[in-house]
């Protein structure tokens, strides 16, 4: 069980990890940079959720985040392309030895294309991770549409980004801006399901956190 911190000092233990995590990001340690940042974060929110702080670790975050999907995204790609490459030619190096003979040589021909056609979606489906479509709805935020970070669900079960819905609660009225029932700071409960859905789509496409 980790130490209760006070929020004073956790606010400062936050900013210094938030350092560290910018040291490590410098020299391009973005495994040690995310690390740093992921512990900030924790640290930020458990002092107050609302901080610029807590913003600007989670966008420092999500930027090593993403460098570290386009590197490793990178890397997949090479390799793909290079295997399908070497697919591609032991098929026309085998059909073109079997063309050899003239009898079904048509019949060959149409069966290679066929071949290379279902060579080609195969490979297709294995880059699928790597390219960047839409993030799903009911992992964004109602009101920011942006993906969730740390998402809470109200009593009616509409879930928002805690932050933003507490800003809410504080400058604009302690109510629901989507139902517009009456809503407390008390009542918001974390979505444990949502926050490990989003971590799930981001683990598996990495691409998202550019969206953040």
């Amino acid at each position: 069980m980790s130490p209760i911190v006070a929020p004073s000092a956790a606010a400062k233990q936050a900013e210094q990890l938030k350092q560290d995590g910018n040291n490590y990001f410098q020299k391009n340690r973005f495994g040690a940079a995310i690390d740093a940042y992921t512990e900030a974060l924790d640290l930020g929110r458990g002092a107050n959720p609302k901080s610029y702080m807590v913003e600007e670790i989670w966008q420092e975050l999500a930027k090593a985040k993403y460098l570290e999907w386009e590197h490793e995204s990178s890397r997949r790609t090479w390799e793909l392309k290079k295997l399908k490459e070497t697919c591609e030619s032991a098929l026309k190096e085998r059909h073109g030895h079997d063309s050899s003979q003239i009898e079904g040589f048509i019949d060959r021909s149409t069966s290679l294309l066929k071949q290379l056609d279902a060579l080609g979606r195969v490979f297709r489906k294995a880059a699928e991770d790597d390219t960047p479509t839409e993030v799903p709805d009911y992992l964004c935020c109602k009101i920011t549409l942006d993906i969730f970070r740390d998402p809470v669900i109200t009593p009616n079960g509409v879930t928002y980004e805690r932050a933003v819905i507490l800003d809410h609660l504080e400058k604009v009225g302690k109510f629901d801006p989507v139902t517009r029932e009456p809503l407390k700071p008390f009542q918001l409960v974390p979505n444990l399901a949502i926050k490990e859905a989003v971590h799930a789509f981001l683990d598996k496409h990495g691409w998202a956190y550019r969206m953040g």
